[in-house]
């Protein structure tokens, strides 16, 4: 045998657990109802209908091993699948919450609609879920794009919440009074070109994130893997689509009229404000000043608090998992 030959064979046997290792994490592209991907407890499946659409809204519904009686509904937010609150499902779980956790149409391994998205809509599917399930009294725990829809259910079905939580959410200000309109057709072409890379640092930017590579990976995962969907443009379009109910939605007027107990929990380097890179650039800075809108919305309110983590961004009950769990059951328990 020659040298070269015995080299080329060395060679071939060191890379083999590498490509073998490349070849076991290669997976197959996602359906845009995040077929393929993995959510920690059994998912269910609930029908609604939207215009002419007959949609399947996905849920997860945790049982206690001892009930205290109590319901908490968690509502997710826009860049993120239900799955991400699994250590705060088991928090609650384990102080004998049963806890229901829905993927909002449009989002996660719910029906992604061809049409436009509203809050009202998505509040009243949430509700006609919880009237199945036969939950007449909850809590709201929500993150993000989540707490506006919190704001707008504890706004139209008061008698429906007790408590409501809302984790490092947007909406707190008013967007279009700094951001132009922009076209649909031009968001999602701009989507479209983003790359996982792209993504990635879009998330470390715009939410301050303080978590470990590894622990930031899923998220990339479950918005990329979808893009081997031939239903893809579907998923953007309804993508697309709560970007502009953010937009042309807002709910921050409505916040000093919540008359049920409130929590604002907030990341202090928390300064997501969605749409920012679009607005004049005079005006970029006054957007996201989030902890200190909380406080003052809290403070025009009957009966809320705002709590500011120090050294958190916006995925705060990843990022300070022991202080978000003390402030939400205590919070809970009143």
């Amino acid at each position: 045998m020659s040298h070269l030959l015995k080299l080329l064979l060395t060679a071939a046997i060191v890379l083999a657990p590498s490509l073998a290792s490349a070849e076991t994490h290669a997976r197959e592209p996602y359906g845009i109802n995040l077929e393929g991907y993995p959510y920690p407890y059994p998912v269910q499946a609930f029908g609604v209908v939207a215009g002419n659409e007959h949609l399947t809204m996905a849920y997860m519904d945790i049982a206690p091993a001892q009930p205290n009686g109590r319901t908490v509904v968690l509502l997710h937010g826009r860049n993120f699948p239900s799955s991400y609150w699994a250590p705060v499902i088991k928090v609650l779980s384990e102080a004998g919450y049963r806890v229901v956790v829905p993927d909002q149409i449009g989002f996660g391994k719910s029906s992604k609609p061809t049409g436009d998205l509203h809050f009202d809509d998505l509040a009243r599917n949430t509700v006609a879920l919880l009237d199945k399930l036969g939950v007449t009294k909850t809590d709201i725990v929500a993150h993000s794009l989540g707490g506006m829809l919190g704001v707008r259910i504890a706004r139209a079905y008061p008698d429906l919440v007790d408590h409501l939580v809302l984790t490092a959410p947007i909406g707190l200000e008013d967007y279009r009074l700094y951001v132009p309109p922009t076209p649909t057709d031009t968001i999602i072409a701009n989507e479209d070109k983003l790359t996982a890379e792209g993504y990635r640092k879009q998330l470390e930017t715009n939410y301050a994130l303080k978590l470990p590579p590894d622990q930031v990976t899923p998220f990339i995962d479950a918005r990329f893997n979808i893009k081997g969907s031939p239903d893809y443009p579907r998923w953007l379009r309804a993508f697309v689509a709560s970007g502009q109910m953010i937009y042309r939605e807002p709910v921050a007027h409505e916040i000093p009229l919540i008359t049920r107990p409130t929590l604002f929990i907030m990341g202090a380097d928390d300064h997501n404000a969605p749409g920012r890179p679009n607005a004049p650039e005079q005006l970029r800075a006054k957007m996201g000043q989030n902890a200190e809108l909380a406080r003052k919305l809290a403070a025009e309110m009957p009966n809320a608090r705002a709590e500011v983590i120090p050294n958190t961004g916006h995925l705060v009950f990843l990022e300070a998992p022991d202080r978000y769990r003390e402030l939400v059951l205590d919070f809970l328990s009143k």
